[in-house]
């Protein structure tokens, strides 16, 4: 088994354009981030550590296991046309083939990561549209179909995994994959997020129902936390939640826009800090899951930002140490802490 991790990148999904038709349209989900991940993968550095991987669309039919038949049916008609879904979540012509790439990318991560004769335990499907906010009867915000609930269902259905961990850090609550969960409890989402912020959910009153009462943990965090903020909460919840947790598989919504330079967010963390929240990842995979990992990219606004948070969590995909973080978590930080703590049961 090569430490090279598998990187799924389509250059199709660059013909996913909101601003396609819209000449004075800036929507922040544009070709330009694929591009510069494109150009990322062929750095030689870069280069010679993955195993690069094409996907194929993803069956329709897998759509289902997340998705209802009307959203489905709605999506895969739209292909080839423009079209508003919501205020923010727009189609150009190539949109539904790329999104039937992003899906496609997670499931055949999984069957890879997991099979018994594994090219690699580790992956990174660079995709888009994102997923995170889709829910299963509708697009939002920016996302048409949820590639990490599908990756999810995908591992469950094939027997593959029957607990999967799903680490959520882009810095807006991934509201679809809380609702494709909420009542389960063969999958805890770990969700740190700006609040309040789009989509407004995500508060700590909200922990899942039924059976899956306890399987949802989200960390609301206030605007302005940094590398150490985050690392002070990770390492405080996510190794007691997967020690009560025992994940067979690790996910990670692998969202950038909580990075300093990035537009749409007010967080502070750097390239270094995703690094390290990618190792502890990493670590709890190696620790319960036999190793396998998969990210999906979420957001990330802020082409060097994106580009080089990436590159940052490739090279310890790779099995590099991340660079360390300097400064101190802000004195509140403690008291949230405390009170995650407290709600989570931990």
């Amino acid at each position: 088994m090569s430490e090279r991790p598998l990187i799924w990148i389509d250059e199709a999904m660059r013909a996913h354009d909101p601003n396609s038709g819209r000449p004075h349209s800036h929507h922040p989900e544009r070709p330009e981030r694929l591009q510069a991940l494109l150009e990322l993968l062929n750095e030689p550095a870069i280069h010679t550590a993955i195993q690069r991987r094409s996907p194929s669309p993803v069956d329709p039919a897998a759509l289902l296991r997340v998705h209802t038949k009307a959203h489905v049916e709605r999506l895969l008609a739209l292909a080839g046309q423009h079209a508003a879904l919501d205020p923010d979540t727009r189609v150009s012509t190539g949109s539904v083939h790329a999104a039937q790439l992003a899906a496609g990318s997670l499931l055949e991560a999984v069957d890879a990561v997991c099979a018994e004769q594994a090219p690699s335990r580790r992956a990174m499907c660079l995709v888009r549209p994102p997923g995170h906010h889709a829910e299963p009867d509708r697009a939002m915000g920016f996302c048409l179909f949820d590639n990490i609930a599908l990756a999810a269902e995908a591992a469950r259905a094939s027997g593959k995994s029957a607990r999967t961990l799903i680490i959520d850090w882009d810095v807006h609550h991934g509201n679809g994959t809380a609702s494709a969960f909420y009542e389960r409890d063969d999958v805890l989402c770990f969700d740190l997020h700006q609040h309040p912020l789009f989509p407004g959910s995500g508060t700590l009153a909200e922990r899942g129902r039924g059976a899956g009462e306890g399987f949802t943990v989200n960390a609301p965090l206030p605007a302005g936390l940094g590398d150490a903020d985050y690392l002070a909460i990770v390492d405080r919840m996510l190794p007691a939640l997967a020690a009560r947790f025992q994940p067979e598989l690790v996910l990670v919504s692998a969202g950038f826009d909580a990075h300093a330079d990035d537009p749409l967010g007010s967080m502070e963390l750097s390239a270094a800090g995703f690094a390290q929240l990618c190792a502890r990842a990493r670590g709890i995979a190696d620790q319960y899951a036999g190793g396998r990992l998969i990210l999906a990219l979420e957001g990330g606004y802020d082409l060097a930002a994106l580009r080089d948070s990436v590159r940052a969590c490739i090279e310890v995909l790779a099995g590099g140490e991340p660079a360390r973080v300097t400064g101190q978590a802000h004195p509140q930080t403690r008291a949230l802490i405390n009170e995650l703590a407290r709600v989570a049961q931990i």
